[in-house]
């Protein structure tokens, strides 16, 4: 007689468990959309900063062949300077896919500021300054790399 008044339990999830876990897992996807293109953007301009270290590394070594001659090696299309630098390493300075050293502004007798984000004068006879653009949220922002 006692079991015909005990009401069956019953298993399962209720409605607000199952929104509580939509919810939760809609706010891990956004988070996860959210930094996937920061990661992105922050893995392309640390390598564009390291094909800029590869050319600034490229002309210091034209300088150091051509006993310190920057006429030689201030154009990024002159045959000296490319001898000195492997254009297939450069990875993130490109221009419609191209790598190429054309996309670096070399500039002589400069210095960066110090902000390392744009290039004064000031520099001696064999400074120079390699210059190139960082992705941020808003407009790209200018940096360089001095000798």
């Amino acid at each position: 007689m006692l079991q015909k008044y005990k009401t069956k339990r019953q298993e399962g999830f209720t409605i607000i468990e199952v929104l509580i876990v939509l919810a939760i897992a809609g706010l891990i996807i956004l988070i996860v959309f959210l930094a996937v293109p920061a990661l992105q953007r922050n893995s392309r301009n640390t390598q564009r900063t390291n094909d800029a270290s590869l050319v600034s590394a490229a002309i210091n070594e034209c300088l150091n062949n051509n006993n310190g001659q920057m006429a030689s090696c201030q154009d990024p299309a002159a045959a000296s300077l490319n001898t000195y630098l492997d254009s297939s390493k450069l990875q993130q300075l490109t221009a419609e896919g191209t790598a190429s050293i054309s996309n670096y502004d070399i500039q002589t007798g400069t210095r960066c500021d110090a902000n390392g984000a744009s290039p004064v004068a000031g520099g001696g006879g064999r400074a120079f300054t390699v210059s190139y653009q960082v992705e941020t949220t808003g407009a790209d922002a200018p940096r360089c790399i001095g000798s």
